[in-house]
C-alpha cells in the first residue's frame, strides 16, 4: 500500500458502534481469553523487543479471507463493537472501557492483544459475537478463531458513547481535546520519511491493557513495536483530564541495523489551504487543515512558529536544536468562521505538543510537507530527529509526553502569531517595476504599547536567504489588540528555489514577539508576469 492510500485508510478511527442503549440495558459480557495468564512487566516487554531484535524480522501475515479485504469503505465502517462486550465493562467503577477494532478493508495485519490485571497478562481471543457485522455482508461464523484485532480504542465514564483515543493502522494513534474532536494523528516511530526511498512503516503488534484502577484516572497501555529496520517497548499512560487526553510515553529502541533518518515522538497532519496559502481557490471552505503551524520552544529559550503550507512539491526542512523544550503540530485559529465547514468542524481539531523527558542531545526537529490535492492526505509531518547514528545492538530510550489540547500547554512569554496573510507586493495605484511578493504577519499578546504615541518603538527585524527586503513596517492593529508586520520580498531572479525568511518584532533592542520563520517558494517567471501585469 503507498502512503497516500495508507493514510486515507486511516483518516476515519471513530468507525461505528452501537448507542448506549443496549449497554444499558444488556448485562456486560466477559471477554474471552486463550492460553496461560503469564506474569508481564515493562522490563519484560523491553526483554521481548530487545531479543526479537536479534532475529530476522517475521514473515508477513497471511491474507485476510476475500470476505473482510474486499470490504468497501462504507462495509467496514458498518462493522461495530458491541459495548457490553468492552473491556472492563464489568467493573462499573472503572472509569475506562476499551473496544476493538475488527480486522477488514486496508487494515489487514492482525495484532494480538491481551487484558493486565495485578501483573498478570492474558491474550483476548477473537470472537465475531463480540461484533455487530451490520450491513457490511460479512458472516461471522464463517470467520476464523485465530482471526485477531486491528486495533482498540478507549472511552472515558464522562460519555461512554465518545471514545477519547484510538490505536489502528501500523504504529498510528490518535486522541481528541475537549471538543471530543479527533484531528491529526501520532506514531510510535517514522523512519526514513522523505527520503529518496520508500519510507518504512513500523508496526505495532500486540497491546497489552492494563485495568485501571477504581480511583485512577489514568489507563496504562504497552505496546511491542517491529519493523524490518527495528523493534521497541513501548508504555502510555493515558489520562483524561479536562483540556483534554494527555500520554506519558516511553519508548525502548532496539535497532536491527543503521537507520538514516529515525524520526522520534513523530506527528502527522494534514493542511490543504489557509489564509497564507490560498491556491485551493476552487473549493467553498477559506481554510482546509487539521494543524496550522509548527511550534517549536528550542534548548536555549527561543520560540518558533513556522506556519505550514502546500507547496508546489516535496518540501523538508530541518530545525536543528539541542535538547529541545518541546514541539508541535498546533492549530491556533479555532474560529468556525474561517472554515466554515459544520460537518468536520476542522475549527475544532487538537494541537498536539510533545514535551520530551530529560536531555535528547543535539539532534533537530524535521519537518516535511507534501503535495495534496484534497484533504483525506495527510501531507504534514514532523518529528525528531537525533544526530548520534543509529545502529545494531544498542539501546536508545525516549521519554515524552504528548498533550492532545486546543492550544499547548505552555505558549510563549511574548506576543504569538496568529495570521500570515500574503500577496502581491508593491504600492497600489503605483506602477509595479518588477515582482515582488507581500507577507503581513499578525502578532497577539505580549508586552505591545498599542498607543500610538507610546514612546516605545517597535521594529521589524527581518532576514532572508535570498533577494531582498523593501516596504517594512510595524504597525498596531487595534482589531486584534496586537501588532502588525509587514514587508516585500523582491527574488534576485527568475529561479524557483524556496527563500527561508525570519522576522520578530523588537523595542529598545529587546524582542516583543516569538519567532515567525517562513519558506516562501517564488513562482516561475511566466506566473511572475501575469500576477505583475504592467499596467498594474
Amino acid at each position: 500500500m503507498n502512503r497516500r492510500d495508507f493514510l486515507k485508510a486511516t483518516t476515519v478511527l471513530g468507525g461505528t458502534f452501537l448507542p448506549l442503549s443496549p449497554l444499558l440495558a444488556a448485562t456486560a459480557q466477559r471477554i474471552p481469553t486463550t492460553g496461560p495468564r503469564e506474569p508481564f512487566d515493562y522490563a519484560w516487554l523491553k526483554g521481548l523487543a530487545r531479543n526479537l531484535a536479534e532475529q530476522p524480522p517475521r514473515e508477513a501475515q497471511p491474507e485476510l479471507p476475500a470476505t473482510l479485504k474486499d470490504l468497501s469503505w462504507d462495509q467496514y465502517q458498518a462493522i461495530g463493537f458491541r459495548p457490553d462486550h468492552a473491556l472492563w465493562a464489568q467493573h462499573e467503577e472503572v472509569p475506562f472501557r476499551a473496544q476493538l477494532f475488527h480486522l477488514g478493508r486496508n487494515f489487514t495485519r492482525p495484532v494480538r492483544i491481551y487484558t493486565l490485571h495485578d501483573g498478570q497478562a492474558q491474550e483476548i481471543a477473537y470472537d465475531p459475537a463480540m461484533f455487530d457485522f451490520g450491513t457490511s455482508g460479512v458472516e461471522g461464523d464463517a470467520l476464523s478463531e485465530h482471526l485477531g484485532f486491528a486495533g482498540f480504542r478507549l472511552h472515558h465514564r464522562d460519555d461512554w458513547q465518545r471514545d477519547i483515543a484510538a490505536f489502528l493502522g501500523a504504529s498510528y494513534f490518535r486522541a481528541v481535546s475537549d471538543s471530543l474532536q479527533y484531528g491529526m494523528s501520532a506514531r510510535g516511530l517514522a523512519i526514513d520519511t522523505a527520503m529518496n526511498h520508500p519510507e518504512e512503516f513500523p508496526d505495532f503488534t500486540r497491546f497489552w491493557l492494563e485495568q485501571p484502577n477504581d480511583d485512577v484516572e489514568a489507563v496504562h497501555v504497552y505496546a511491542l513495536l517491529e519493523s524490518t529496520s527495528i523493534t521497541g517497548a513501548y508504555r502510555f499512560r493515558i489520562s483524561n483530564p479536562d483540556a483534554g487526553v494527555v500520554m506519558d510515553v516511553d519508548a525502548a529502541l532496539y535497532p536491527r541495523q543503521g537507520i538514516e533518518r529515525l524520526g522520534v515522538a513523530p506527528l502527522t497532519s494534514m493542511y490543504l489551504v489557509g489564509e497564507n496559502d490560498r491556491d485551493a481557490g476552487w473549493d467553498w471552505r477559506p481554510e482546509i487543515h487539521d494543524s496550522d503551524g509548527l511550534a517549536m520552544h528550542t534548548g536555549d529559550g527561543e520560540w518558533l512558529w513556522r506556519p505550514l503550507a502546500n507547496p508546489p512539491r516535496l518540501r523538508f526542512n530541518s530545525y536543528a536544536d539541542t535538547n529541545p523544550r518541546g514541539f508541535g503540530l498546533v492549530q491556533r485559529d479555532h474560529d468556525f468562521d474561517h472554515y466554515q465547514d459544520d460537518g468536520v468542524f476542522y475549527d475544532r481539531r487538537p494541537s498536539v505538543w510533545v514535551e520530551p523527558k530529560g536531555d535528547w542531545g543535539a539532534g533537530a526537529v524535521q519537518l516535511t510537507e507534501i503535495p495534496a490535492l484534497d484533504e483525506t492526505f495527510d501531507n504534514i509531518v514532523a518529528f525528531w530527529h537525533p544526530d548520534a547514528a543509529v545502529e545494531l545492538g544498542q539501546e536508545m530510550l525516549f521519554g515524552y509526553r504528548l498533550y492532545w489540547h486546543a492550544y499547548p500547554p505552555n505558549q510563549p512569554p511574548r506576543a504569538r502569531c496568529v495570521a500570515t496573510r500574503t500577496g502581491l507586493g508593491g504600492v497600489v495605484g503605483q506602477p509595479r517595476e518588477y515582482f515582488s511578493w507581500r507577507f503581513a504577519v499578525d502578532f497577539q499578546g505580549g508586552p505591545f504599547p498599542l498607543d500610538d504615541q507610546a514612546d516605545l518603538e517597535v521594529k521589524p527585524v527581518i532576514e532572508t536567504s535570498a533577494g531582498r527586503i523593501e516596504l517594512t513596517s510595524a504597525r498596531p492593529l487595534e482589531a486584534i489588540q496586537g501588532y502588525r508586520a509587514m514587508f516585500d520580498v523582491v527574488p534576485q531572479d527568475d529561479g524557483t528555489e524556496p527563500i527561508n525568511l525570519r522576522l520578530y518584532l523588537e523595542g529598545d533592542g529587546q524582542p516583543l514577539t516569538e519567532t515567525w520563520i517562513y519558506q516562501w517558494t517564488p513562482p516561475p517567471a511566466e506566473e511572475r508576469e501575469l500576477h505583475n501585469p504592467s499596467h498594474l
